[in-house]
């Protein structure tokens, strides 16, 4: 997808953090945005602010775990500004603690958001994208921890990766149409995502004596404060995206300083792969599926400096 002027975006959890920035950003290149988000204060921040500094965009109270309210949501949507081009399923929610620690509520709050919110978006805004026959494309945001998994973290990178297995998936499916796919991994960004975590936690899934504080044990972290003041700024988030979109990337990654874990984990697969001769007749079989593979990852290019 080359022109977005005149386009429209549907962004979840759009009136803050990544969302807000990469909003700022379409809005900046010519798009109409539909701002998705269910805090509703946060919603009223981001309109007044595109009131002041300019702007075509249009909020939208929305819970993305909720089926029937996201249909509405995209009818709503298009009565306003007409066909949607791209989808950005941004919305999702911080969810930390061991795995013994956790408990089935928290596991339902933290899938149900972010992986089952992306399946409800594509699900709900594919078939009318494909129906207008016009470009698009959608983006999904995992994270790094959707590629690499670390302790503490089990809802949270359980959920970042199937979003990753999903647009892998939909890439090869949608690879002969007019629809790009894009995967976002974002590394450390200024967002309030521990704020909206607790916020938007629906009652009958939080736990007895939960109060929204982390839990916190053994020597004190560095503040808040401090460790967000060399986070990436969600304006410079919006344009890498914007980035990815333009060139179609599958992978759209932000922070180099990932490079030697990535590196670290695809050696680790690639050396647990057998030392065995292939067998000629059973990778006749498989072949089809494995070149199909190979062809989508070949398209992507390596990805210079920031050119904005």
């Amino acid at each position: 997808m080359k022109n977005f002027q005149d386009k429209t975006a549907f962004v979840t959890g759009g009136a803050s953090g990544i969302g807000l920035g990469t909003t700022k950003v379409f809005v900046k290149n010519g798009m109409r945005v539909v701002i998705a988000d269910m805090r509703q204060s946060a919603l009223d921040e981001a309109v007044a602010w595109f009131k002041e500094n300019g702007g075509e965009v249009y909020p939208i109270n929305l819970n993305v775990t909720d089926r029937e309210a996201y249909a509405k949501a995209a009818d709503e949507a298009e009565s306003v500004f007409g066909n949607i081009h791209v989808l950005f399923n941004n919305a999702g929610v911080g969810m930390g603690g061991t795995t013994a620690q956790t408990t089935f509520k928290d596991w339902d709050y933290g899938m149900g958001v972010n992986i089952g919110g992306v399946i409800n978006g594509v699900l709900t805004m594919l078939p009318r994208m494909l129906k207008h026959g016009e470009e698009g494309h959608i983006v999904s945001t995992s994270s790094t921890c959707g590629l690499l998994a670390t302790g503490g973290m089990a809802i949270y990178c359980t959920s970042k990766y199937a979003v990753t297995g999903f647009m892998e998936c939909l890439a090869v499916e949608l690879q002969d149409s007019d629809i790009g796919v894009s995967v976002l991994y974002p590394g450390p960004t200024r967002t309030n995502l521990g704020q909206s975590t607790w916020e938007n936690r629906p009652e009958h899934l939080r736990n007895e004596g939960d109060t929204g504080l982390p839990q916190r044990s053994g020597e004190r972290p560095r503040s808040m404060e401090d460790m967000q003041r060399v986070f990436m700024d969600p304006l410079e988030m919006g344009e890498r995206v914007l980035r990815g979109i333009r060139r179609n990337d599958l992978f759209i990654h932000t922070h180099p300083e990932f490079t030697e874990g990535y590196i670290s984990r695809h050696d680790a697969i690639i050396r647990a792969v057998p030392d065995e001769q292939v067998d000629a007749e059973r990778w006749n079989i498989i072949k089809g599926f494995s070149t199909t593979y190979t062809d989508r990852y070949d398209k992507q290019e390596k990805v210079g400096p920031p050119d904005w």
